[in-house]
């Protein structure tokens, strides 16, 4: 994705909240507009229609998750702790609202209404994490460092839809801690060896 103007990126940046609290139909141009202090014109300027605001979006999300589980690849030998490191990113999100769900877990909940545009987009990003989680529990399984009960395809499956689980939780409860709580064990289950 080319650099985007700082419009462009408060447009985006606002998008991302709006969709974190109330998902895809749950925003318009006119409340991005608000937010950012601009005309809708301009966001039309930039994005000509929600679909490409929302794809876009999805589409810079999936990079910056690319390039931070290339930084876990590469800063951290242990596979185990690549996967320590993943939830305790998530668990600071969550902690401190930064980042307090995942857009493409809240996008997937809306996949029947969602565009085809967008659905792709966000079906690769869960195939691009389940392939990144599969291929870290397989090196943890040769190195003797995490026990698997399934296929390494399967326990990243059950571990990505934990994390997303965990999330939800979370949120359901109000309570941030509710997502270590649920992901400590799952951890534990899959490392303790």
């Amino acid at each position: 994705m080319s650099k985007l103007s700082n419009t462009a990126e408060d447009i985006l940046g606002s998008a991302r909240v709006l969709i974190a609290a109330g998902g895809y139909n749950g925003f318009s141009y006119a409340d991005i507009a608000e937010v950012v202090g601009i005309k809708k014109a301009s966001i039309h300027h930039h994005f000509p229609s929600k679909v490409d605001l929302v794809r876009a979006l999805v589409s810079q999300y999936r990079a910056a998750i690319r390039d931070g589980l290339a930084n876990l690849e590469h800063g951290i030998a242990s596979p185990a702790e690549q996967l320590r490191a993943y939830v305790r990113y998530w668990e600071t999100c969550i902690g401190d609202a930064s980042a307090p769900f995942c857009i493409c877990a809240l996008l997937a909940s809306e996949l029947p209404i969602l565009p085809e545009e967008v659905a792709l987009e966000v079906r690769t990003h869960f195939r691009t994490l389940s392939a990144w989680m599969a291929g870290v529990l397989e090196r943890g399984q040769q190195q003797g460092v995490m026990k698997l009960a399934r296929t390494p395809q399967v326990e990243a499956e059950i571990f990505m839809a934990a994390v997303h689980g965990a999330m939800l939780s979370s949120r359901a409860y109000g309570e941030p801690a509710m997502f270590s709580a649920i992901m400590t064990p799952q951890l534990d289950q899959l490392t303790t060896i």
